[in-house]
């Protein structure tokens, strides 16, 4: 029995041999069972494959950040439901009645949005976040409000202040992109936190703060009332606040569903983040990497002027592209990126005015110069640090943008008013007939903003139906008088006065120029 099963296995181990070559004189040996083995791996690998092969396509695995479209990344990764609500409605078909507002966030989210949407990521946070500065600033980085908040975030003075967000002459943290999207995440973890975990009450708060949501949940808590957000008895602007979000949320997720497109955010990263170590002209940094200073300007509307800080924060976004371009001329030209001025001291000077005169502040002239105090003597050289290019090459300064927003046509006629001690913008409002919020929104401000003496206003006045308002230029004659010339040009003595600031002059002088603003329907000028 022995043999005949060893027969037998013989046989079948030389059945799972190779077939020899027809070839070949020589003939096949016994094999071990190791060689056997080795023998079936060698054919099952060799094996040719036929169109009768069957072949299985791996399916590529789809995620958030394989997307090409920074909105298709969001959408996969929002998970805040979205409740039947009337509120909720109302804001869903007001964004789909006016698409073309989200175009326009679209527009101004492409440099920024895939950098927020990766501190959300690395942070573990619910992507409905990264929608916020839609709802805040419509994704205007240079975005300032009615109640002093600014930037894409809407940092009030104060919140920014305990969130880190330095503000100051040359720099507003609140409009830095990168770091105030940092606050604004911490102070939402914060009230995620306070709130446990509950987002649609620590959403709640960012808007109207942690302590009057609290004190509502309290009021329900106590009245056996329910305490989800859509219970609580909140402010308007906070009622509509979260609603707001979630339908955009809903729409984002949804484009096809409700047959809207936003166009589209390349899902890559376009800016980047550097700290070159020392102050900057813009104009500097924008030759350095091969940008226009108004491109580097959008990119970092924190800066306040013509230049980065003094001391401290200098860093930069870029577009990713320049980076290295950036960083080479940078290394090449160290210490030359701020023009100095001799410049040397007149009568009547003082530091306040050679700083005001340069744009720059009196610390950073008396640093320049080893200065303890602002004591100077006339004839004295200073180095003024100073901008390489004129005021006008810097679209995007502070200065820039308010003669920008004062410029805009608001009424039929333009007032020019140069703010005296003891007046506010309500009391210069009333002497003018005018809305106090009106003023401050001619003038970028907000209606509790303090003013300072000296500051330039502007205001616009509308004329009587039928009227054709036009600046009339008057050379004083000789025996003029201011009410003589107010019949003449049909309007009031007291506006002469109020156009002309003439509240402390006695007299007028023959050659003197007046502004008036005429309607030439019913005069010939």
């Amino acid at each position: 029995m022995r043999v005949l099963i060893c027969g037998l296995l013989g046989t079948i181990l030389v059945g799972c041999q190779v077939a020899p070559n027809p070839n070949s004189d020589s003939q096949p040996k016994e094999t071990s069972k190791d060689e056997v083995s080795q023998v079936e791996e060698s054919t099952a690998v060799q094996q040719p494959e036929t169109d009768a092969t069957p072949k299985l396509a791996k399916e590529p695995v789809v995620t958030p950040q394989s997307q090409e479209d920074v909105w298709q990344r969001i959408a996969m990764q929002l998970e805040m439901p979205i409740p039947q609500h009337k509120t909720v409605d109302y804001y869903r078909t007001w964004y789909l009645k006016h698409p073309g507002h989200l175009r326009t966030v679209s527009q101004r989210a492409q440099p920024f949005m895939h950098l927020i949407v990766e501190k959300i990521e690395e942070r573990d946070l619910p992507m409905e976040l990264a929608l916020l500065p839609i709802v805040e600033s419509s994704f205007d980085a240079f975005a300032y409000s009615h109640g002093r908040a600014a930037g894409l975030w809407q940092f009030v003075p104060a919140t920014g202040k305990a969130m880190g967000l330095e503000q100051n002459f040359w720099y507003d943290g609140r409009r830095d992109v990168s770091a105030s999207t940092d606050a604004a995440l911490d102070y939402l973890t914060q009230q995620s936190r306070r709130f446990d975990g509950d987002w649609s009450h620590a959403i709640a708060a960012y808007n109207s703060g942690g302590g009057r949501v609290n004190s509502a949940i309290r009021k329900n808590r106590n009245a056996g009332k329910p305490t989800d957000f859509f219970s609580l008895d909140l402010p308007k602007e906070t009622s509509g606040y979260l609603p707001k979000l979630l339908a955009l949320a809903d729409i984002v997720a949804n484009q096809e569903k409700y047959g809207i497109d936003i166009p589209a955010i390349a899902n890559e990263k376009v800016v980047t983040q550097i700290d070159p170590e020392e102050q900057l002209d813009l104009a500097v940094a924008a030759e350095y990497a091969g940008i226009s200073v108004k491109e580097l300007q959008g990119l970092n509307p924190a800066y306040n002027q013509w230049s980065t800080a003094p001391e401290t924060y200098h860093q930069l976004l870029l577009p990713t592209s320049s980076v290295q371009q950036f960083k080479e001329n940078l290394e090449a030209n160290r210490g030359k990126g701020v023009r100095l001025v001799r410049y040397q001291v007149k009568s009547g000077d003082s530091l306040s005015v050679i700083a005001q005169r340069h744009n720059t502040t009196s610390q950073v002239i008396r640093t320049a110069n080893g200065l303890s105090d602002d004591n100077i003597r006339i004839g004295q050289h200073l180095m003024v640090p100073n901008s390489i290019k004129d005021d006008q090459a810097y679209a995007l300064t502070a200065s820039n943008r308010l003669k920008s927003t004062q410029a805009q046509s608001r009424g039929q006629y333009k007032l020019n008013h140069q703010v005296k001690s003891g007046e506010s913008l309500w009391t210069i409002a009333r002497a003018h007939s005018v809305s106090y919020r009106s003023l401050a929104q001619w003038n970028g401000m907000a209606p509790n903003d303090t003013l300072r003496v000296g500051q330039s206003l502007v205001v616009w006045k509308e004329g009587k139906e039928g009227s054709i308002i036009r600046t009339v230029i008057y050379n004083v004659r000789s025996g003029d008088t201011i009410s003589g010339i107010a019949d003449k040009f049909k309007v009031k003595s007291r506006d002469v006065v109020k156009w002309n600031e003439l509240h402390n002059q006695k007299y007028l002088q023959p050659g003197q120029r007046l502004k008036l603003y005429v309607d030439v329907t019913k005069v010939s000028v």
